[in-house]
């Protein structure tokens, strides 16, 4: 299958997330990013309430001209907001600060609140999906127990896990429980928050005469993930969406592949074993 800049996937909501997102954490120019991601094709914003960049992310979508339609924007909930009644308080405070009437991907940020407030917060999204509010119902930095967890509680399971994800750090029973389960992975830290000197990234950069980012990025692609790159910068804006003229022959994939440190690999805080 050849991807583009368009390309999709369908999740289990029914609804299709394109598999190409702008990530925007720590991003204080969030506003003229996120138009500078539309002219590079990006159509998938990664935002979330702890960034407190929402508003920006929605003023720039009303400057675009884009229909709202033809845009996937994901907003999360940390864990000192969870609870049944403050996240369903947090949807109304998300949507107002966008200005949007639904959000198309609602997370949890991450899986600190323990197995009560995680449930809770979980019941929330799933109602507030119900009402029209949310579109798709997705967890972040989830590992398989606090997947379970959801399994045995006989809730819906999400249409996704957003979770940290590269070469040196590639989660790989998490990846495998999802694909079990039909949740599509998402992958934040894809560039490796620019850690990319190692020999392998840069002999197969200067194979296809490609950035090391661009590398990576396609990596994922090709993994069947769904990367977020994130920079402010507008050339990396763009350099990272130009990842769809070129194909990683199957050796290249397996040195990659040949990365994993597990865990040990991770370059954020990686919450998945949080109890």
């Amino acid at each position: 299958m050849t991807l583009t800049v368009k390309s999709a996937v369908q999740l289990t909501s029914g609804f299709s997330m394109p598999l190409l997102g702008f990530g925007v954490y720590q991003n204080y120019n969030t506003k003229s990013s996120v138009l500078e991601a539309f002219k590079a094709g990006y159509r998938h914003v990664d935002s979330a309430q702890a960034y407190k960049n929402e508003g920006a992310v929605g003023e720039a979508i009303r400057d675009s001209g884009i229909p709202r339609g033809e845009l996937f924007i994901t907003t999360k909930c940390v864990s000192k907001t969870h609870g049944y009644d403050s996240t369903l308080k947090g949807v109304e405070e998300s949507l107002a600060r966008f200005g949007f009437e639904y959000v198309d991907l609602f997370l949890i940020h991450d899986p600190f609140s323990g197995t009560e407030r995680r449930l809770d917060t979980y019941r929330a999204l799933l109602d507030a999906h119900k009402a029209g509010k949310i579109r798709t119902v997705g967890v972040s930095n989830y590992g398989v127990k606090h997947l379970d967890e959801i399994k045995m509680a006989g809730l819906p399971m999400p249409a996704v896990n957003q979770i940290e994800l590269h070469p040196f750090c590639q989660q790989r029973p998490i990846v495998e429980y999802c694909r079990a389960h039909s949740i599509v992975v998402q992958a934040y830290c894809p560039i490796i928050r620019g850690q990319m000197s190692h020999l392998a990234i840069q002999a197969v950069a200067n194979k296809y005469g490609r950035d090391p980012a661009q590398i990576l990025i396609r990596w994922s692609l090709q993994k069947g993930f769904v990367p977020l790159p994130k920079s402010a910068t507008p050339s990396r804006i763009r350099s990272n969406a130009a990842v769809y003229d070129f194909e990683l022959g199957h050796e290249d994939m397996e040195q990659l592949d040949a990365l994993d440190l597990g865990k040990a690999g991770a370059v954020s805080w990686n919450p998945v074993d949080a109890t």
